[in-house]
């Protein structure tokens, strides 16, 4: 069943459409679902998590708890959490525009200011990387930083991305045909998650538990119009992001690491400044594997870049 918005979310909406360039006859805006997770200090700009695909607010409770102890040795920002399009406490619209990367990061921005939040540091995880990669690029006043954890500009080979767009729709029709629950013990196998076994049998049954929650209609819908696959890649954009950029993964998570260092590359070609952190013993959920060394390193980094 979908989550339905409230009056106030609706009118959040259409308040801010001229705002996010919502009148693009390809851009539909969704309420999204906002979660205030730590109060830190006001003047800086807060934080925005953005959870990866099949996740919502909830997968950053580990992360939440390593920031707050980190804050406590500096004073740092505020973090708040956003549940994505068709995920967690969000909507999961019929239309599949409202899954477009594009119209996910307009949909992030209408619901921040909705929060009172008209910049932030942006700091995503895999898909939610992506979302926020598109806002940086769409709406860089709203983007005061940007954090990418395992997060690819999007597939730069045709022909590769013509095949990973196949597989996504193989995906897709499975999980319309079987529902959620096979659907998440295939994702649950993907190669990209297997170092989450060192975390033990309590983490694993609570991430099965947290993406059965998941709708079938909506996991199709990201598969078909956020996935890699339909991603239009962003490589040659990377140098127009003026604001500081931190890029992390997981020495563990090889291919990630390879495009984390790609994007700097890149950036730095263009003319551009990033960082890359390697996080040592971490695969490709840097926040739930090493969630204490990536909030140690956020704080330290947000120290020099200057993004309040």
């Amino acid at each position: 069943m979908s989550a339905k918005p409230s009056d106030a979310e609706k009118r959040a909406v259409d308040t801010a459409r001229a705002d996010t360039g919502s009148h693009r006859p390809d851009l539909a805006l969704t309420p999204l679902h906002v979660v205030r997770l730590f109060e830190g200090a006001a003047d800086l700009a807060p934080i925005v998590l953005l959870h990866g695909f099949t996740g919502d607010t909830t997968t950053w409770a580990a992360f939440a708890d390593a920031w707050a102890a980190a804050d406590r040795r500096r004073a740092g920002p505020s973090l708040c959490a956003v549940d994505l399009v068709g995920h967690g406490r969000s909507p999961d619209p019929d239309d599949p525009r409202a899954y477009r990367l594009e119209a996910q990061a307009a949909s992030a921005c209408t619901a921040l200011a909705a929060q009172g939040i008209d910049r932030a540091v942006w700091l995503g995880y895999s898909m939610g990387g992506r979302v926020a990669l598109a806002a940086a690029l769409a709406h860089p006043d709203r983007v005061a930083a940007l954090v990418l954890v395992s997060t690819s500009p999007g597939i730069a080979d045709d022909a590769l991305r013509a095949e990973r767009a196949a597989a996504d729709e193989a995906l897709a029709a499975a999980v319309e045909a079987d529902g959620i629950g096979p659907f998440v013990e295939h994702w649950a196998r993907h190669a990209l998650f297997a170092t989450q076994d060192a975390l033990g049998p309590a983490h694993a049954e609570a991430m099965r538990v947290q993406r059965l929650g998941n709708r079938a209609p909506a996991v199709a819908r990201s598969l078909r119009a956020a996935g890699a696959g339909a991603m239009a890649p962003l490589w040659d954009r990377l140098g127009d992001l003026a604001m500081p950029v931190l890029v992390v993964s997981g020495a563990l998570d090889e291919k990630y690491t390879a495009i984390g260092q790609a994007i700097v590359d890149a950036m730095d070609a263009a003319g551009r400044r990033a960082t890359h952190v390697v996080v040592r013993g971490a695969g490709h959920a840097v926040q739930l594997e090493a969630s204490a060394e990536l909030a140690d390193r956020v704080v330290r980094w947000i120290g020099g870049p200057s993004a309040g």
